[in-house]
């Protein structure tokens, strides 16, 4: 389908938006924003948080073999409750982070588009900024969560499988950090938290607009259907997900504040890097990594069919534009006008 001659087309991944009533197109934030936090409310990855902090003993044994002993040994050992240990404060985490990230990201390619059209590293940089944006709350956010998720583990492995764990508040390590180390003490880890998720937009943003792209498209309709968006989601979501896992595992670790007796503490993101590798292997960079693409994979499909929907235009009464179109349709779209069109311009 062509673009009309000197048309300006949106540069988003969500519809665009109008005013009510006056036809008027811009660029509304706050529903985005809710858009992303309406997705977001899902997600639980304390598997993967343990897989990833367990390191290989003096006898190279290891205290979970792989993901499903994992949750095996932890609903032994803690029961059902003890499987849902820090899913309150991941809830918290996971709605603001999909929400930054998804606003984020239409924000910066709204500002980055030229004439309505947006290359690839142009996608890519939008990503970035999108992913840069969500680590102010995501830090601190996955600091609590991680202690909360892996307290069981430490405790198991200092009693030989004899304690009974005591659940730890995140309230307490909260203000415990603050009281010791201040405000920062919250957002240790900064560094690795940021090499993964911009690098996870990156990957993400782009890959899911070109195969949203390919998606069937009904005669005269400019957007895919609700349930190829969802399918592209969860794609982009694992595949982006398994590519920064090693990002996730130094992350993970750095930000470990109580560990078990006998494993090794980490002064950077470097030396997690360069120390996980010496004495684990590269694949131990990689653990986690099934049960990372099966937690993001599902979340990104949600934020990209309720994104898509537009749930948040709906409940505002900000009407969706009609001839809004993909992010990597209308570019091709003006490749394929530019010669009807002299005032198009790159």
């Amino acid at each position: 389908m062509k673009a009309r001659s000197g048309t300006q087309l949106p540069a988003t991944v969500s519809p665009a938006s109008v005013n009510a009533g006056t036809g008027t197109k811009k660029f509304s934030l706050l529903p985005k924003i809710v858009n992303g936090g309406i997705a977001g409310i899902v997600g639980l990855d304390l598997v993967k948080t343990r897989l990833q902090n367990q390191q290989d003993g003096p006898d190279g044994r290891r205290m979970y073999k792989n993901m499903f002993d994992c949750f095996k040994k932890t609903l032994r050992a803690e029961g059902l409750r003890g499987m849902y240990r820090g899913s309150a404060v991941n809830i918290v985490l996971v709605t603001p982070e999909k929400a930054i990230k998804l606003a984020g990201n239409d924000y910066f390619r709204q500002h980055l588009s030229v004439g309505g059209k947006l290359p690839l590293h142009r996608e890519m940089l939008a990503g970035a900024g999108a992913g840069l944006c969500q680590i102010i709350i995501t830090t601190p956010m996955e600091l609590l969560k991680i202690q909360l998720q892996d307290a069981g583990r430490v405790a198991q492995k200092q009693t030989h499988g004899n304690a009974t764990v005591a659940a730890p508040k995140a309230s307490k390590i909260a203000m415990d950090l603050i009281r010791t180390k201040g405000i920062l003490g919250l957002y240790k880890g900064t560094a690795a938290t940021m090499l993964r998720d911009v690098g996870f937009s990156v990957i993400y943003f782009p890959l899911f607009a070109r195969l949203n792209d390919l998606g069937p498209k009904a005669p005269g309709a400019d957007v895919v259907p609700f349930w190829y968006s969802f399918l592209c989601g969860m794609g982009a979501g694992a595949f982006a997900a398994a590519a920064v896992t090693p990002a996730d595992v130094v992350k993970t670790r750095l930000q470990l504040l109580h560990r078990a007796p006998g494993e090794r503490a980490y002064s950077g993101v470097i030396d997690a890097f360069v120390n996980v590798v010496k004495y684990e292997g590269v694949v131990a960079l990689f653990k986690g990594a099934a049960a990372r693409a099966m937690v993001i994979a599902p979340l990104f499909g949600i934020a990209q069919t309720v994104y898509f929907l537009g749930i948040a235009e709906r409940l505002m009464g900000i009407q969706k534009a009609p001839a809004a179109l993909p992010p990597v349709q209308h570019t091709l779209l003006l490749k394929e006008d530019q010669g009807n069109s002299s005032d198009q311009r790159i």
